[in-house]
């Protein structure tokens, strides 16, 4: 009997350890992945003009972004998905406005095209 409890005790301290290590493993690489997909983010909100066009987004998204990899130094898991998530909002939001300010210039100079065309075929001959 005791030893039956002995391996009990043994084989529940060993889950009980586990799930600890699974839990707080699970944790960071949520934490690696939501900083690295932040990291891209801004990356990519950088390749469309979003520091021209939307500066205070990006530098937000920056500012944020580096905050969450000092969380991940820090061991600060919950902080470093909250401040990854943050600056992928934000270098989102910047990469929008980029985008949507260049296709209204597009449209613009569309537009003067299409004034330009009219002009020409109104002319008289």
């Amino acid at each position: 009997m005791t030893k039956m409890n002995t391996r009990g005790g043994l084989a529940l301290l060993s889950a009980a350890a586990l799930a600890l290590t699974v839990g707080c493993t699970s944790l960071k690489t949520p934490a690696t992945a939501d900083v690295a997909v932040s990291n891209a983010a801004v990356a990519n909100a950088a390749g469309a003009g979003g520091a021209q066009y939307a500066p205070l987004e990006m530098t937000a998204a920056r500012e944020k972004l580096a905050l969450a990899n000092k969380a991940m130094l820090a061991k600060d898991y919950k902080l470093a998905i909250e401040l990854a998530n943050q600056a992928q909002a934000d270098a989102k939001l910047a990469q929008s406005k980029a985008s949507s300010i260049k296709a209204q210039a597009a449209a613009d100079v569309l537009q003067d095209d299409i004034r330009v065309l009219r002009e020409e075929l109104d002319r008289p001959r």
